[in-house]
């Protein structure tokens, strides 16, 4: 049983707080409209774009909703506004897996503009392929570094483990040779557990956060490689939090991030864990904890 859990989380987290349930709709109902109120008065111009100047920024965090279209095509539109205009970032994607980085190069070089040989080569199974093929597209067309930032599901699976997945000096480099800060466990905590719909398994708590931390220092560490010319991340909500997520491992001045949220509806626990959110448009999908509310727990 315990061994369906990591794939349970899996399947539970690609929709990135798609979905909420029960006693939390209406506050999510009144945080969501107020956060839609002062996105129309903060940002007049252009919601998703030019009014962030994402250029002004050393790191820039994009979020999604994994299987959201809408959230794919309003970031792509506001990046590719930015790219149009003479900006020209690393963009580091959580849809490629780090150890894959060279064969994401030598696709490259081998069809030069050849988004789905780069796909085939290089992406990991089990995302929607044709709502990044998009951004992969702009990359290619302006000749924008593609940085494999993700660590693979296998090396997350040893971390919760207890496994040898980095060195010493690796794990120093990524700033994960001392315990989490008590606020960012507590926190991610209770990300786990609304994900598992309340019934996470305790038992499996330290290595599900220490995972969860080890990927998001992992993405920290690539973007600060890049961090000179500018970088973009692509990943889901739960990652471009400043709170929890990839702003904790960057390190350097909070100024030099900028983390937007393409979301579904904020949860009251997402208030000021953007510099910004974007709303759209739900999509349609069973509800994951239907199942489970009459499990006792």
């Amino acid at each position: 049983m315990a061994t369906a859990w990591p794939r349970r989380w899996e399947r539970m987290r690609a929709a990135d707080r798609g979905t909420h349930r029960g006693a939390k709709v209406a506050a999510t109902a009144a945080l969501s409209a107020a956060l839609a109120l002062l996105a129309g008065c903060a940002a007049p111009a252009h919601p998703d774009g030019d009014a962030y100047r994402l250029a002004a920024y050393r790191y820039v965090l994009l979020g999604e909703v994994h299987d959201n279209a809408e959230g794919h095509r309003r970031r792509l539109a506001s990046l590719t506004e930015a790219i149009d205009a003479g900006w020209r970032p690393a963009i580091a994607m959580e849809q490629f897996d780090r150890e894959r980085q060279a064969d994401l190069d030598r696709a490259r070089r081998e069809r030069p503009g050849d988004v789905d040989h780069l796909i085939a080569q290089a992406g990991a199974a089990g995302w929607e392929w044709p709502l990044y093929r998009p951004v992969i597209a702009l990359a290619l067309r302006h000749d924008l570094p593609l940085i494999a930032a993700n660590l693979s599901r296998d090396d997350a699976r040893g971390v919760m483990r207890g496994g040898a997945v980095f060195s010493a000096a690796e794990r120093e480099r990524l700033g994960l040779e001392r315990p989490l800060p008590p606020d960012l466990a507590a926190a991610q905590t209770a990300v786990l557990d609304d994900s598992h719909c309340g019934h996470f398994p305790r038992a499996m708590l330290p290595g599900m956060l220490n995972a969860q931390a080890a990927r998001d220092a992992v993405m920290a560490a690539a973007l600060r490689e890049h961090a000179a010319r500018g970088v973009v991340l692509l990943a889901g909500n739960g990652h471009v939090r400043r709170d929890i997520g990839v702003p904790r491992w960057l390190g350097g001045k909070p100024a030099d991030v900028l983390a937007i949220a393409y979301l579904e509806a904020a949860a009251p626990d997402e208030a000021g864990a953007y510099d910004r959110v974007v709303l759209v448009p739900p999509v349609r999908r069973p509800d994951p904890c239907g199942a489970m509310r009459q499990t006792p727990r």
